[in-house]
């Protein structure tokens, strides 16, 4: 027997060794990675902006995902059943942004005794078991909260002279943990940026952010309003309250229902007391009213959300945990936009309305 054809033998039987060709004699290939994306949604902007991110983290890693969402964010019944669907798949991961965890804690038992590995996205599965959830791709919100002001903060600097002057923020609740952590964080940050420059600030309004800085001993006063209920009427008196005292010099929205009750005190776009000479307006969110706002300097800019990045980093630890990686909480951050690059490639594919 000539010796290339004998090492011809001998690969051979190495790749059977290591299970490189079946017992018909064809290459097998590596077992795929498939994980169930389940979203809260499917045809909002924002939720196709993460699933644009889940497939190119797909692409990268070579992995294959299914990404189903329900009809909007009140349909829980419908996200239960692309629960239990995607949990009878034996898939090696899921991805999910619950809508309620407590009407899927069932199916997040039934996943965990099958092994399979869940991420939390979004806004996660708050309250899950312990252990259920490996790790949550989704934004800081404080974090966000703080880069509002870190953007604000250098055009108020000259605003500040003798008189102590006012900013308000309109946070649509107090209770969501999403919206008071963009809330407390635009206001943590604001404090510290101006005691970096010895100045005194008072946190008056709602008790749940007040410090304890009386008004009276500062020299900027920032004033949280939330209304008594969320509907637009409620949002326009809350900024209408801020906007119409003569010391205010800003205002900060911190989502899209309370970006736009400032637009709406504001009386749309005419006659503006909003504007890069006037009061500063900054938002949180990207809806087309905001966005409007933005290109017409009604507002001096916004923060949005990075979608394709929590879907992304969802479907990178999904993947990560399949493969028995120990895994952590990603924060998927943050962008400020404003007129100069609200159309810019990086920016437009962020906004959603």
């Amino acid at each position: 027997m000539k010796k290339s054809f004998k090492l011809a033998i001998a690969a051979f039987a190495s790749l059977l060794t290591l299970g490189g060709v079946s017992s018909t004699g064809f290459v097998a290939h590596a077992e795929e990675t498939r994980v169930e994306v389940i979203a809260k949604g499917f045809q909002h902007d924002f939720w196709k902006a993460v699933n644009k991110g889940a497939e190119k983290a797909a692409g990268e890693l070579g992995a294959k995902i299914n990404f189903v969402g329900p009809q909007n964010e009140t349909a829980i019944a419908e996200q239960l059943e692309q629960l239990n669907n995607a949990i009878n798949k034996n898939p090696k991961a899921i991805a999910l942004a619950a809508l309620d965890t407590e009407a899927e804690l069932d199916a997040i038992n039934m996943a965990l005794s099958k092994n399979i590995p869940i991420i939390g996205f979004d806004s996660g599965v708050p309250g899950a078991p312990e252990g259920a959830i490996k790790a949550t791709a989704s934004t800081d919100n404080h974090a966000a909260g703080g880069n509002a002001a870190e953007h604000l903060f250098p055009m108020l600097e000259g605003k500040v002279k003798d008189k102590p002057v006012r900013i308000g923020v309109i946070s649509q609740e107090a209770n969501s943990l999403s919206i008071t952590q963009r809330t407390s964080g635009f206001i943590d940050k604001m404090v510290e940026l101006f005691e970096k420059k010895g100045v005194k600030v008072a946190v008056v309004g709602h008790d749940k952010f007040k410090n304890n800085v009386a008004e009276a001993d500062a020299k900027v006063i920032i004033e949280v309003r939330v209304p008594a209920q969320v509907d637009d009427a409620a949002g326009k008196t809350e900024a209408s309250t801020v906007l119409e005292k003569e010391d205010t010099i800003a205002i900060y929205g911190s989502n899209e229902f309370a970006a736009k009750a400032i637009i709406n005190a504001n009386g749309g776009f005419s006659e503006s007391k909003l504007g890069a000479d006037k009061i500063l307006a900054v938002g949180f969110d990207s809806g087309a009213l905001q966005q409007d706002a933005i290109r017409k300097g009604i507002f001096v800019g916004s923060v949005t959300q990075d979608p394709i990045q929590i879907g992304y980093q969802a479907v990178k630890l999904a993947v990560e945990a399949a493969q028995g990686k120990e895994v952590k909480d990603v924060d998927t951050g943050s962008k400020w936009y404003d007129a100069k690059n609200i159309d810019s490639d990086e920016i437009k594919a962020l906004l959603y309305e």
